[in-house]
């Protein structure tokens, strides 16, 4: 299990990343493009995936990480819940969706 405090430690050593509000939650931005939020009330990240990206992780466990069940998440919303996430994965995921905002030209460790 990852604390709320340890998700916001791995998202703080991405550079040049902005918080700030939105909505009801935390948001991550690069470039001004948000590529993770944080509900630390239901102990959930979500982050902006590729569609292969998010393929790929959400064939671990669909407890673990999964589409937001709606529109957003044929868009590359994935959820993560933060209980049963492993800090790797978590570590990748990000990594993944911060790439994916700042226009990271390198593959992710998934694509």
């Amino acid at each position: 299990m990852l604390s709320i405090p340890d998700f916001q430690k791995i998202v703080h050593e991405l550079p040049d990343i902005t918080e700030g509000p939105h909505q009801q939650n935390l948001a991550y931005r690069v470039n001004k493009k948000i590529f993770a939020t944080l509900n630390a009330g239901e102990h959930r990240a979500c982050v902006k995936l590729s569609a292969v990206d998010q393929d790929v992780f959400c064939l671990f466990d669909k407890t673990v990480i999964y589409p937001v069940p709606n529109k957003w998440g044929i868009h590359g919303w994935t959820l993560i819940n933060l209980k049963k996430v492993k800090k790797a994965m978590l570590m990748d995921a990000l990594r993944a969706a911060y790439d994916l905002a700042s226009g990271n030209k390198e593959t992710s460790k998934t694509g």
